[in-house]
């Protein structure tokens, strides 16, 4: 019978991947934003093989248009704009998603272990976590970045520290409610280790709203990102991201229009995808959704 409780709490999984095929059949939203970050995601991997020319590489055909024998256009240096918006896919992409990971890993254990055990744990992981809170992530991150320098490494570490709270609050909400079920009961009586019974039983059943959590994050890190660069907080001058792209032509946008809108367009048409892909899991992690 103790068995049998545990197994219920896993038998939701099929319905729950049916749901998601169900609702990505009538979402365009979301179908649109698949097929806008499959196509940046192979041109920012594939960029060093498919790339007109070498990001990086000057030129005496500067700021020429987009009939100048450049697809989108050169930059004041003669850069070609089509291949570094291609390779700064690559690592403001990179960015996005390996900063949220990052910050899922960390916040969703301490959410865990102060939904889970409660008392002293919790109350000091909270407050923290509530100190977090007080300030907007770009500030932290913003804060950081100045503290331990630029660069790729530490702009990833600074936005990842920036957001540890936001999945903190949503894993400790969540335990809170499924520790009192009764197949974590059931599994303390057959003696399971509370790290078995955290991970094994209780982040499974977390993961629709940290999923959803995920995708927003991602999308607030590439922007993160792009106004850390645009700044001039962010990665090395020499590696080409969309924010590094856009503060590189800010003082030339009214003599070639081309360096501020291709840039920003790349950032929007990720950022909403991204989102899109957010409301259609929400839609379709939703237990109350019926299809």
């Amino acid at each position: 019978m103790v068995n049998a409780a545990i197994h219920r709490a896993g038998c939701r999984h099929p319905e729950r991947k049916s749901r998601l095929w169900a609702t990505l059949a009538k979402d365009r939203k979301a179908q649109f934003g698949i097929i806008v970050l499959t196509l940046f995601t192979l041109g920012g991997l594939l960029a060093p093989w498919i790339a007109p020319a070498d990001p990086n590489e000057m030129s005496l055909d500067m700021m020429s248009g987009l009939s100048g024998g450049h697809l989108l256009g050169t930059d004041d240096l003669g850069r070609d704009l089509f291949s570094r918006i291609m390779h700064g896919a690559r690592i403001s992409m990179f960015i996005g998603v390996s900063t949220v990971a990052i910050a899922l890993v960390i916040g969703v254990t301490l959410g865990l272990i102060a939904g889970y055990r409660g008392g002293w744990l919790d109350f000091v992981i909270m407050r923290y976590i509530d100190l977090q809170w007080a300030f907007p992530n770009f500030i932290i991150a913003v804060y950081l970045v100045a503290v331990f320098g630029t660069g790729l490494f530490n702009v990833i570490a600074a936005i990842s520290l920036a957001f540890i709270d936001d999945f903190a609050r949503v894993a400790r909400s969540m335990t809170l409610t499924i520790r009192e079920e009764q197949y974590i009961d059931a599994a303390r009586a057959l003696g399971l280790s509370d790290v078995r019974i955290m991970f094994g039983h209780i982040l499974p059943n977390t993961m629709a709203p940290i999923i959803v959590q995920a995708t927003v994050s991602v999308s607030y890190a590439i922007l993160g990102e792009a106004s850390l660069s645009f700044l001039g907080l962010g990665v090395d001058a020499d590696t080409p991201t969309w924010g590094l792209i856009l503060a590189d032509g800010r003082g030339f946008i009214s003599q070639a229009w081309w360096l501020g809108v291709f840039p920003g367009l790349a950032i929007m048409l990720v950022v909403l995808s991204i989102n899109f892909l957010g409301d259609w899991l929400r839609d379709a992690l939703d237990v109350r959704q019926s299809i």
